[in-house]
């Protein structure tokens, strides 16, 4: 299952995804918005996609966001622990998004993308596969880490390659 979620700056796109979806045999929920209303705040619905991903008794059940620039409703959806949104301005920016960092919401820029650009960055997205490369499994060990306030002092050097 894909969650939907749009403010209003994404929501024009959003829509005209929805039918690529179907065509896809990609089974979706819309959790809003459901009609335009610039009045609407991005929070709203990066925060309920997030947390249906993370409610979600399926690994595979991820989100995807849209509002003007991807970035506020990225930063509202990594609010929540577990949540891995990335933002998908290009088809490599999301293919690595699964790879390196096994992205579980993909977030698109409804003001910059046009609907073709996304159905190919989308496509992208729900056909790669994390890695499970090494480097990158100890990278999101880091996140859980943190997420979890089990953070090591900088003289633990977390960071090393």
């Amino acid at each position: 299952m894909i969650f939907l979620g749009s403010d209003h700056a994404g929501f024009r796109l959003k829509e005209s995804l929805k039918p690529y979806l179907q065509e896809l045999g990609v089974a979706f929920m819309d959790l809003g918005n459901h009609s335009y209303d610039p009045t609407d705040d991005y929070p709203d619905y990066g925060y309920r996609v997030a947390q249906h991903v993370m409610q979600s008794n399926d690994p595979v059940d991820r989100g995807l966001l849209f509002c003007g620039n991807a970035e506020g409703i990225c930063i509202v959806a990594n609010k929540v622990g577990g949540i891995r949104a990335a933002i998908g301005y290009n088809e490599y920016a999301a293919r690595t998004t699964r790879t390196d960092d096994d992205s579980n919401i993909l977030c698109l820029p409804g003001r910059v993308l046009t609907a073709e650009e996304a159905r190919k960055i989308i496509l992208v997205w729900l056909q790669t596969p994390f890695s499970g490369e090494t480097r990158h499994v100890r990278r999101l060990d880091k996140i859980k880490q943190i997420e979890k306030k089990e953070i090591p002092s900088v003289s633990e050097n977390i960071y090393e390659n």
